[in-house]
């Protein structure tokens, strides 16, 4: 019964989600109030706001999943690789998998999401938000291995690095660029940036 519960709440989240960012990449996101996600959704306001505690929440949630990722890299890469090392090799293999969160991702929903975020204020503010409890995490996780001091420089370094690279990729794309002559330039972009940091 608990696993055709949870597949319940997971269906109503996917629909209530889907809903809202089709809604807002049509309208933009200032324009479409809640009572219309809900609508769209077939569910009440108070069980749309069960699953998503905020507007911001209904469109934010695919880049909160990602949250603690960096950190999570660290504590489980292999034996004798170096934190720099792992998260320079998983975000090579993001890039491969064209992974949306390092920009090199052409699928028109995607680079529609990523506009809408990035051209909204409150949700790019919230993703900042983001990504300062990711540093912070980050910086944990480095702090495991080293000084205090150079685990949150080092957490600001890489982070800051990631996010100029998948801005500039997803820059690229979004100016009609073909995805395997920008897959060449992120790839060495990364390696470069990777590389100023000391990997």
């Amino acid at each position: 019964m608990t696993g055709l519960r949870q597949q319940h709440r997971q269906r109503v989240h996917e629909a209530i989600s889907e809903a809202a960012i089709s809604l807002f990449m049509e309208r933009g996101f200032d324009e479409v109030p809640v009572t219309e996600v809900a609508a769209a959704a077939r569910v009440s306001k108070p069980t749309l706001f069960k699953y998503f505690p905020t507007k911001e929440d209904l469109v934010l949630h695919r880049i909160a999943d990602h949250q603690g990722e960096a950190a999570r890299v660290v504590r489980g890469r292999a034996p004798g690789e170096s934190p720099l090392a792992a998260l320079r090799r998983h975000f090579l293999e993001g890039l491969a998998r064209h992974e949306p969160t390092t920009g090199l991702n052409d699928h028109p929903r995607v680079v529609a999401y990523y506009r809408l975020v990035f051209s909204t204020p409150g949700l790019a503010a919230r993703v900042f938000q983001y990504m300062a409890a990711d540093e912070a995490a980050l910086a944990d996780a480095l702090a495991e291995t080293t000084d205090r001091l150079t685990a949150e420089l080092l957490a600001g370094q890489v982070l800051s690095a990631q996010r100029v690279l998948a801005r500039r990729t997803w820059a690229a794309l979004v100016a009609g660029r073909p995805i395997e002559e920008v897959e060449r330039e992120a790839v060495s972009a990364a390696e470069h940036a990777f590389a100023l940091l000391g990997a």
